[in-house]
């Protein structure tokens, strides 16, 4: 069934175009839009033998009513005023057009199953291809995954997924779902480019983009490896939910991430919390990320960015020299690492990493 804003949008542009007011029923004579506020009087005037008989319409009065399917099921009756000849073409018509509106969406929401069935790895490897072909979606193209984080809030992730098919309309070749409440999923279709990377980064950030210009909150996209088999989009996916995970803990300052860009992050990631835990005890004496205070970690994260350079860090951070060497030395203290040296910068800079893990994951409940 057509949603009512569809249903309501059609039949207004039709009254605007032919001035024929128009009403349409469900089979149970429930009524579900009028163009204007002429109607059959009282009661609705199809009877239940209309209903049952094999006729395709009626008229009754001044109004013409006709059957709409979609396939052998009867959906709506559309009412049209106006017995005349004329009449009749246009509500055949509308007739024609419900039904093909109904076999758009039915399509779609076909299609719509069929991806989510791929990418939740819930089809066997010969029913992916039969129902491919079905559905003429091609295999062996070059696509990806790009998952879409928003708030969670189920307006604005409809809005999102607004947004998001209008940019990248389906047909046949991208598909936009969604499996839960907090991602939107974008099947992107590679085929056309010569870089297939560089476009998925564009596309990217011509989502992030958009959406930004659209006022829709804080917004995160992560992307899967470009798969060319369709019973592969599940690993893509996969793929597209750990880079999401791995870059809310280890790149916070990154509104898209990518599979291939995780880096160390990707390893801490897959390694117990209690083999965390020791490495914190080994390499910084147990330190914690709440163990220092802001101003600490803004000054090594700024040194390290500044490749280890004493002048360059003071200069940035508007400290004199000996301001810097005394917070160095301190940190050096309380950790037994002086970052000053390649080695122990190294090692602050993964316990670094592996300690926001530690604690990201306490935060989620988790405990060993």
């Amino acid at each position: 069934m057509l949603t009512s804003q569809t249903l309501r949008e059609y039949i207004k542009e039709f009254y605007q175009v032919t001035q024929i007011p128009v009403c349409v029923y469900s089979p149970d004579a429930s009524l579900l839009v009028s163009a204007d506020n002429r109607r059959p009087s009282g009661n609705p005037a199809f009877t239940k033998d209309f209903l049952v008989s094999e006729a395709e319409s009626m008229t009754c009065g001044s109004w013409q009513f006709y059957k709409v399917h979609d396939k052998d099921s009867l959906e709506y009756v559309a009412a049209l005023c106006g017995t005349d000849q004329g009449n009749s073409c246009f509500g055949r018509l509308v007739v024609v057009q419900l039904e093909g509106l109904l076999k758009a969406y039915r399509d779609r929401y076909d299609q719509d199953n069929f991806v989510k069935n791929l990418l939740l790895d819930n089809m066997l490897r010969v029913d992916i291809y039969m129902r491919a072909d079905k559905l003429r979606i091609e295999n062996n193209v070059p696509r990806a995954v790009c998952l879409i984080e928003t708030q969670n809030d189920s307006d604005t992730n409809s809005t999102v997924m607004d947004i998001v098919r209008n940019l990248y309309p389906t047909k046949g070749k991208d598909f936009i779902t969604a499996v839960d409440e907090n991602n939107i999923i974008l099947v992107k279709d590679l085929s056309e480019s010569k870089d297939a990377d560089a476009t998925l980064n564009e596309v990217d950030l011509t989502i992030l983009d958009t959406l930004n210009s659209e006022a829709m909150g804080k917004v995160h996209i992560a992307s899967g490896s470009i798969v060319r088999d369709l019973k592969d989009i599940s690993k893509s996916y996969k793929e597209a939910k750990l880079a999401l995970d791995v870059g809310k803990i280890f790149y916070q300052d990154r509104y898209i991430i990518h599979y291939s860009q995780l880096g160390i992050g990707r390893l801490i990631y897959q390694q117990p919390i209690s083999l965390c835990r020791m490495y914190l005890d080994e390499a910084v004496n147990g330190f914690r990320i709440s163990d220092f205070d802001e101003e600490t970690l803004h000054t090594v994260n700024q040194f390290f960015e500044n490749n280890l350079n004493v002048s360059e860090t003071s200069r940035q951070l508007y400290i004199h020299r000996n301001t810097l060497v005394y917070r160095l030395d301190k940190l050096q203290k309380n950790t037994g690492l002086d970052v000053r040296i390649f080695e122990d910068a190294i090692k602050f800079k993964i316990a670094m990493m592996v300690a926001g893990y530690v604690d990201y994951m306490e935060k989620s409940g988790y405990s060993v």
